[in-house]
């Protein structure tokens, strides 16, 4: 055992040496790793490095290796598209005509030999060649393979949409059809996203409860160590890493170099300023005054903002996984004294169809719901274009279900872009917009990720457009008003005027 385990390193040294080429220490490492992993019970491995680290030439050679220590076996390279696929196969034939382990390897017919595809010399006749590359478009059925790399399948094209990193996912678990049960499954490449395929948490705002590669082996190997060390210094050091991060930006680098799954593209709007929070709202009154508390905090006015949309079911976030048009959110936003932000709940509204309601009541009769469980005495209504004639059916919905709110209308004349970067940028540099953890659940925490301001941004964004509604508006007073008729009702809020960037 131990011989075979050491038999990679040794052919990865031994092709070093014919090259002229050193050793550096993180691809000894590597190899000790995939010779270990091929030797294990559980071969689903996940191979993460730093660009241009060797990686690709590392896992080309651990490939040679296998076919010589066992011609039979079926090797399928699946990339991101058929042309970086069989860049490792060439890498693989290459490796094979020059190797002096791997002599005799080689076909004598041209046509076992060719750019997408070879077939070593070997006893079994087997229908599948030796080595076959695919690029993730490719109809996969039929095929049938002994180890399976996906080398780097994501890439931007793949994973820069909701809809595109659904379908990648959806291609990957085709693998399962393709291996045999003994078979070994090995990923190399680095994040371009923070909704990375290899990701070692779940992401619980895109319905995960585990991780995509969750139970793989990992190897992560950084261009730095947790002592700020080069990773392979006599390539990178110290003074050339630095550059690199300046030129690329901090996003690009930590993904690409350190192997953070961030969004390659620089966002306006990050999400890990959230402050999070689980506690409920308490109501209670006090001499006749009603007082709302979050964890002991008293909150001192509320703003609620619905952004309507029709037509498209938004519910839990079916609207960003590539559904069109815009979807119907309502938002729930409380502050307190000291100049803190609360974003208590979020609502994506969704609509049934074939129900004897058409679609705005239904809607409406949600945000009359939203209204009375969070204890809201307003509710700002964006009347742009399809939302011009809610208002009315909205006031409808409110006294059916004796629920007293004021609804505020607004129209909006200032770009969407303009607003919602106007309203996040400083309540998120100063640290003062807490969320609750159902936040999470929704598309919201996605929607930050993504958004791109300038016309760059291609995703959804109605969260976020509700929410700065909440943000930009002065918000409405508790106790300012007289109180409802009603003893079980606070809510008797008089019309109010919202000072706003929109025409109201």
């Amino acid at each position: 055992m131990e011989g075979e385990f050491g038999s990679f390193r040794n052919f990865l040294v031994l092709w070093n040496t014919v090259q002229d080429l050193k050793d550096p220490v993180h691809h000894l490492e590597i190899a000790d790793w995939l010779s270990a992993g091929w030797l294990g019970r559980d071969r689903r491995l996940l191979l993460m490095a730093f660009r241009n680290s060797g990686k690709s030439t590392v896992v080309g050679l651990f490939a040679a290796w296998l076919l010589k220590t066992n011609p039979s076996l079926r090797i399928m390279v699946l990339s991101a598209d058929l042309a970086l696929a069989k860049k490792m196969v060439r890498t693989v034939k290459r490796i094979i005509e020059r190797h002096p382990e791997t002599q005799g390897l080689k076909p004598d017919r041209a046509d076992q030999w060719a750019a997408e595809q070879f077939t070593v010399n070997r006893q079994m006749e087997l229908r599948d060649p030796s080595m076959l590359a695919r690029g993730m478009g490719a109809n996969l059925t039929g095929s049938r393979a002994d180890v399976v790399i996906c080398d780097d399948v994501e890439v931007p094209r793949t994973c820069d949409t909701a809809p595109k990193r659904e379908d990648l996912r959806a291609r990957l678990s085709e693998i399962d059809y393709i291996i045999v049960p003994s078979g070994m499954q090995l990923y190399v490449g680095t994040p371009h996203t923070y909704y990375t395929i290899y990701a070692d948490e779940a992401r619980r705002e895109v319905g995960e409860s585990a991780p995509f590669l969750s139970g793989f082996q990992r190897l992560v190997k950084p261009i730095l160590d947790d002592q700020g060390r080069s990773a392979w210094g006599e390539r990178f050091p110290l003074d050339a890493i630095e550059r690199i991060r300046r030129a690329t930006g901090p996003n690009k680098f930590n993904s690409q170099m350190m192997l953070r799954p961030v969004s390659i593209a620089d966002g306006r709007l990050d999400p890990d300023r959230l402050r999070p929070y689980e506690q409920e709202l308490e109501y209670r009154e006090a001499r006749g005054m009603p007082v709302l508390t979050l964890g002991g905090r008293r909150m001192v006015s509320a703003t609620c903002w619905w952004d309507p949309a029709y037509g498209v079911n938004a519910r839990q976030g079916l609207a960003s996984e590539g559904k069109t048009g815009d979807g119907s959110v309502v938002a729930a936003l409380f502050s307190d004294g000291e100049g803190g932000y609360w974003l208590h709940r979020l609502r994506y509204l969704s609509a049934i169809q074939g129900e004897d309601e058409d679609e705005a009541s239904q809607q409406c009769r949600q945000v009359a719901e939203f209204l009375r469980d969070f204890h809201l005495p307003a509710v700002t209504l964006e009347v742009n274009g399809l939302g011009r004639f809610l208002p009315a059916l909205l006031r409808r919905e409110l006294a059916r279900t004796g629920v007293s709110a004021t609804v505020l209308e607004a129209h909006s004349t200032v770009p969407k872009d303009r607003r919602i970067m106007e309203a996040f940028d400083a309540v998120l540099a100063a640290g003062a917009l807490h969320a609750h953890r159902s936040v999470w659940d929704t598309p919201f925490v996605r929607e930050m990720r993504e958004w791109r301001p300038e016309g760059r941004h291609k995703g959804h964004d109605d969260g976020l457009d509700a929410v700065a509604g909440c943000l930009s508006a002065e918000p409405v007073r508790f106790g300012s008003w007289p109180r409802a008729v009603r003893h079980t009702d606070w809510r008797g809020a008089q019309a109010a005027r919202a000072v706003t960037d929109f025409a109201v």
